[in-house]
């Protein structure tokens, strides 16, 4: 099959016999050299995509215009949601079927498998720079990602445990968890009870990833919720995860979407409180009361973080 770079044929795997010869640098260019305005050369803008980010998988490119317009970000999935079989039909059609690589976050395969050097040998063919690092365990793996701005997802015991110092990484905007690897790399067989509720590791590894996240000023995006039926659980997780300080919520079904971005979008209520706090706070001294309540810095912040969702 033709692919739109000059003609060459590209199988799924990177051309020639080594993903590494021609040439080819798993890192690439340093694509930080043009960072925005007021940045650092060696320094990624922050992660904004959200609040709902829509796994599709990459062996279905069909499907791919249609997640990017039903959700706030795609991630076009080279991982779990492909079958080992698939993944270099997947790879070709990343490349021959382009999405806006400003919303399109591309999930990899973990840096110890055979998979990883031939995603990246494709990615090379796109123009895609955000990608998702399946199975972080290490600040080194998202290190060698120079090229990209990395999505760290610590889904394993490892990665949980290493999460402050991925996200110490230079190159890694946000950090994402995981409970079903998680509990799978503890030897478990669920992350969560019978009434859906996460089991006491999972909760602890959420807690985890979002403190090493919010200690390195980066974001943090909550797990998917598999229930796709089960809205009432996804809306009650997602309200948690905006008012705990997660920057987006990935999710596997459009229909989730809406519940997403319902979640995390304040109501009128809460957004007449935050400006009416402010306006408040702008004539005070200190702590104050208002409304019956004793107002201080964090809670200005708080009302500070209202108002930025609302603006999204």
């Amino acid at each position: 099959m033709s692919g739109p770079f000059d003609g060459d044929e590209f199988d799924g795997d990177p051309v020639g016999p080594d993903p590494f010869d021609q040439d080819f640098d798993p890192a690439g260019p340093d694509s930080f050299d043009e960072s925005p305005v007021g940045l650092s050369p060696f320094t990624p803008a922050p992660f904004t995509l959200g609040p709902a980010l829509l796994f599709c998988p990459a062996d279905r490119p069909e499907r791919f215009a249609k997640a990017l317009d039903r959700a706030d970000a795609v991630i076009l999935d080279l991982e779990d949601a492909i079958a080992p079989a698939a993944r270099a039909g997947a790879r070709r059609a990343l490349i021959e079927h382009p999405l806006d690589p400003a919303r399109t976050i591309v999930r990899i395969n973990a840096a110890d498998t055979v998979d990883f050097a031939l995603d990246l040998a494709a990615l090379d063919r796109t123009d895609y720079r955000d990608v998702m690092l399946a199975k972080t365990v290490s600040a080194g793996q998202v290190e060698a990602l120079a090229a990209f701005r990395v999505i760290a997802l610590c889904e394993t015991a490892a990665g949980v445990v290493a999460a402050p110092e991925i996200a110490a990484a230079r190159n890694v905007v946000a950090l994402m968890w995981g409970a079903e690897d998680l509990v799978a790399s503890l030897g478990g067989t669920s992350s969560r009870f019978p009434d859906g509720r996460y089991r006491d590791v999972a909760r602890q590894a959420r807690s985890l990833v979002l403190l090493a996240a919010g200690a390195q000023d980066k974001a943090a995006i909550d797990a998917v919720h598999l229930d796709i039926a089960d809205t009432a659980g996804l809306n009650g997780e997602a309200t948690d995860a905006v008012a705990s300080g997660f920057t987006a919520t990935a999710c596997i079904h459009p229909d989730q979407v809406a519940v997403i971005r319902a979640a995390y979008q304040p109501t009128a209520a809460e957004v007449d409180y935050a400006l009416g706090l402010l306006e408040a706070a702008a004539s005070s001294r200190g702590v104050f009361r208002h409304e019956g309540r004793m107002i201080d810095g964090p809670v200005l912040r708080h009302a500070e973080a209202v108002l930025r969702r609302a603006a999204r």
